[in-house]
């Protein structure tokens, strides 16, 4: 097998290096930056080579998605979030009856700190639609949500419309006897319903950004 160049070993180096010093990996603006590269295909033309190698693994829907293959690192501060499906921030799209931690196909890893007090019964959501830009969550972003039955208004929540069998992400409004499920988007009408129509299913912690 033809040996890494200096460029690619620098670039293997300084991600297990960062991972060392900070728990979590560098984007690869981070890596342009640190090694002087021109560009950024040209760090993402020489990651390909090294997941080629099998030497690390990439994430292309998150900004911090890059695992070192094959060595030991300490993991202290850094936690697995499970990611279970997708979610609307647009109109409501179906998702999974059950919610369930051990659905998930896919994992997202970010440090502790990111979560603050709140590491357990935290699940992850793909996000597809535009309604909540406002509130800097994007299409194809993953937001993370910790589980819990209730809520206090104004909070973005994952709201289960039981009659529809759809879930939306929303801020959350109980107004009398009805609902009004905000999106953070001027362009985009509420969603209004009756309070026995909706189930919150967990509270949004933090986000994390897509770079596709």
């Amino acid at each position: 097998m033809k040996a890494l160049s200096r460029r690619q070993q620098a670039i293997y180096d300084f991600i297990a290096r960062f991972l060392d010093d900070n728990d979590y990996p560098p984007t690869i603006r981070d890596i342009q930056r640190e090694l002087g590269i021109s560009s950024t295909s040209v760090v993402d033309y020489n990651l390909k080579v090294l997941e080629e190698r099998a030497m690390i693994r990439r994430n292309r829907n998150i900004s911090r998605g890059i695992e070192v293959l094959g060595r030991h690192t300490s993991r202290r501060n850094v936690i697995s979030i499970p990611v279970i499906g997708q979610i609307a921030a647009g109109l409501p799209i179906p998702v999974p009856d059950d919610l369930a931690l051990g659905d998930a196909t896919d994992m997202v890893e970010i440090g502790s700190d990111i979560v603050g007090n709140a590491p357990r019964d935290l699940f992850a959501l793909r996000v597809k639609g535009h309604s909540m830009v406002d509130a800097l969550i994007n299409d194809g972003d993953i937001v993370l949500l910790h589980a819990q039955e209730t809520c206090e208004n104004g909070e973005t929540v994952a709201v289960w419309l039981k009659e529809q069998k759809e879930t939306t992400l929303k801020r959350f409004y109980l107004e009398g006897d009805r609902v009004r499920l905000q999106p953070a988007n001027v362009t985009m009408d509420p969603i209004y319903t009756t309070a026995d129509n909706v189930a919150i299913q967990g509270k949004l912690v933090s986000v994390v950004r897509s770079i596709v």
